[in-house]
C-alpha cells in the first residue's frame, strides 16, 4: 500500500464529512437497487457509506486500518444504520470470494493506492456477473481557481509532489479509463463532474479547511520532514487560502473522473 497523504486530522475529517451520496456518487445512484449487496472501499468517516446503506439491502465497508475503520463505525452507529458492517482489508487483496457483491464502490481511493490496476481487477473479481464497479477520483492538476495566487500554485505543486512520494497519483481522474482497460475491463462508461466553491460561506469553509490542513495535518508533517517546505512556507500558503476565501470573486472548480464498469 501507498501512504495515505491526507491522514485523519480534524481538518481532513471536516472536509470528508461533508461528502454525501448525492454530492459524491450521483453518477452511481440511478443504478442502485434496493436488494443490492454493496462493498464500499475506502469508507473513511462513513458519510457516503451511511447514505448508500439507505438505498441498498446490505453494505460492507472496507478500510485499511483499524483506526480508519473505527471512523466509519462511529458514523454508522450515530445514524442508526443496521444493514452495514465494517471490515479492515487491502483493496489489492480483497478477502472476499469471487462474485460476492452486486456493486463495488470507491470514492477518492484509486489516487492513493500503490497499484490501481490491481485494485480494479480485485474489485471486478468480487463483483457478480452483470454487477457494477463504480469509482470516482479527482484530478489535482485540473483544479482551476480565481484569483490566481502564487501561494495556491505552490500548494498544488507541493501536494502533487507529496502524493507521488507516497506512491499515489494525484491526477487519477484522467487515468481512470486507462487503468480500467489495463485491468482487462472493457464495458466502461466514463463521465466527469465537478464540485464548485464560489459563495462566501463555502469559500470560508474550503479556504479555512485547507489553511488548517496545510499547517496541521499529515501532509504538513510530511512536507516539513522531507525538507520540501518550512513551517513558514506552509503558513504563507495558509494565508493564501484565507486570502482566496475572503475575496468576493473567489471561485474554484474541483473536477472528478467517474467510471461505471459492468462486469460480464
Amino acid at each position: 500500500m501507498s501512504t495515505y497523504t491526507h491522514g485523519h486530522a480534524e481538518s481532513v475529517l471536516r472536509s470528508h464529512r461533508t461528502r454525501t451520496a448525492a454530492n459524491s456518487a450521483a453518477y452511481l445512484l440511478p443504478h442502485l437497487r434496493p436488494d443490492d449487496r454493496l462493498l464500499d472501499v475506502g469508507s473513511g468517516p462513513g458519510t457516503i457509506t451511511a447514505d448508500l446503506a439507505g438505498l441498498v439491502g446490505e453494505v460492507v465497508a472496507l478500510e485499511i486500518t483499524d483506526a480508519a475503520a473505527a471512523l466509519t463505525r462511529e458514523e454508522l452507529q450515530r445514524r442508526g444504520v443496521t444493514n452495514a458492517e465494517v471490515r479492515v482489508g487491502d483493496v489489492h487483496r480483497l478477502d472476499f470470494g469471487d462474485r460476492t457483491f452486486d456493486v463495488v464502490h470507491a470514492h477518492q481511493v484509486l489516487q492513493h493506492v500503490a497499484d490501481p490496476v490491481t485494485a480494479l481487477r480485485e474489485m471486478a473479481r468480487v463483483t457478480r456477473r452483470e454487477g457494477l464497479v463504480a469509482v470516482r477520483d479527482s484530478d489535482y492538476t485540473a483544479f482551476a481557481w480565481y484569483p490566481q495566487l502564487p501561494g495556491l500554485d505552490r500548494w498544488l505543486e507541493l501536494y502533487r509532489v507529496a502524493a507521488r512520494a507516497n506512491g499515489g497519483e494525484p491526477d487519477a481522474a484522467r487515468h481512470l479509463l486507462a487503468w480500467a482497460h489495463a485491468a482487462g475491463l472493457e464495458d466502461v462508461e466514463a463521465t466527469s463532474s465537478a464540485w464548485c466553491v464560489a459563495t462566501p460561506e463555502t469559500r470560508a469553509w474550503w479556504g479555512g479547511m485547507w489553511a488548517d490542513r496545510v499547517t496541521g495535518s499529515a501532509l504538513a508533517e510530511q512536507l516539513v520532514r522531507e525538507g520540501r517546505a518550512s513551517r513558514e512556507d506552509l503558513r504563507e500558503i495558509a494565508d493564501a487560502w484565507l486570502a482566496w476565501a475572503g475575496d468576493p470573486d473567489g471561485w474554484i472548480s474541483i473536477p472528478h473522473g467517474e467510471l461505471i464498469i459492468r462486469i460480464p
